[in-house]
């Protein structure tokens, strides 16, 4: 599996631990909902400033992000 697509994979599973909707974190991050599920699909890079957007709100570490184990 490809680094984008686990990458996409852990903010996804964050996100469903906080019990956000894509809807909701997309409003957060400035971005559209679209483009929060082609992340979490591993479809769409995304900017380093918005994945530190995105560890923000869902109060997590960056490292939390990129364990792939």
């Amino acid at each position: 599996m490809s680094r984008a697509k686990l990458l996409g994979k852990n903010i996804k599973k964050y996100r469903e631990l906080r019990g956000l909707m894509q809807n909701e974190l997309a409003e957060r991050v400035d971005l559209s909902r679209e483009y929060i599920a082609d992340i979490e699909r591993g479809l769409k890079n995304i900017s380093l400033k918005k994945l530190y957007i995105i560890v923000d709100v869902l109060n997590i570490k960056c490292s939390d992000l990129v364990n792939f184990n």
